[in-house]
C-alpha cells in the first residue's frame, strides 16, 4: 500500500480553486481523464457514481468512481473519491481546500493506493514511493497553475 499526504498554500481564493474540481472542469486538472460521465446521481453528492476513462499512452482504462465524502462550506471544501483500477488497485483520493485568507487557500491532497492481488502488489512495489510522489507533486502543481490561470480570467 502506498499512502500520501501533501499540502501547499495557493495564493488564490478558495471558490476559484473549487471550480476546477467541478465535473465540467476536471480535465483541466486531470488531463488524462478523457471522459467522465455520471451514471448514478445521488442527492448531496455522496454515493454518486461516474464512469471515468483515463488515457495512459495508447491505453484507455475505464472504471467506476464513487463520491465517498463531500463538504462545501465557505471556509472548507472537501471531496473524497474511491475506485478500483484494472482489478488490481483500490484507490482513494481526497482533495481538501481550507480558506486561509481572502486570496489564500491551503490545498491538501491525500490518499492511498492498495494492491488488490499479487500483480497489483508487485506493480505498487515496482512503481514505488518516489514515482508516486512525482505523480502527487505534478497534480498539485497543475491545480495551482490552473487556479492562477482561472484567477486571471
Amino acid at each position: 500500500m502506498i499512502k500520501w499526504y501533501e499540502e501547499q498554500i495557493i495564493p488564490i481564493n478558495i471558490e476559484t480553486i473549487w471550480t476546477l474540481f467541478q465535473l465540467e472542469n476536471i480535465q483541466r486538472i486531470m488531463p488524462n481523464v478523457v471522459e467522465n460521465k455520471v451514471i448514478e446521481k445521488k442527492d448531496g453528492v455522496v454515493g454518486t457514481k461516474y464512469e471515468q476513462k483515463y488515457k495512459e499512452g495508447k491505453r484507455v482504462e475505464t472504471y467506476i468512481v464513487e463520491d465517498l465524502e463531500h463538504e462545501n462550506t465557505p471556509d472548507k471544501k472537501h471531496h473524497k473519491i474511491g475506485f478500483t483500477l484494472a482489478k488490481a488497485f483500490q484507490v482513494e483520493a481526497a482533495y481538501t481546500l481550507i480558506k486561509a485568507g481572502e486570496n489564500e487557500t491551503r490545498f491538501i491532497y491525500q490518499g492511498q493506493n492498495t494492491g488488490l492481488n499479487f500483480v497489483g502488489k508487485v506493480l505498487l512495489k515496482l512503481g514505488g514511493e518516489k514515482n508516486n510522489k512525482k505523480v502527487v507533486t505534478d497534480f498539485m502543481d497543475r491545480v495551482e497553475s490552473e487556479a492562477l490561470e482561472e484567477a486571471r480570467k
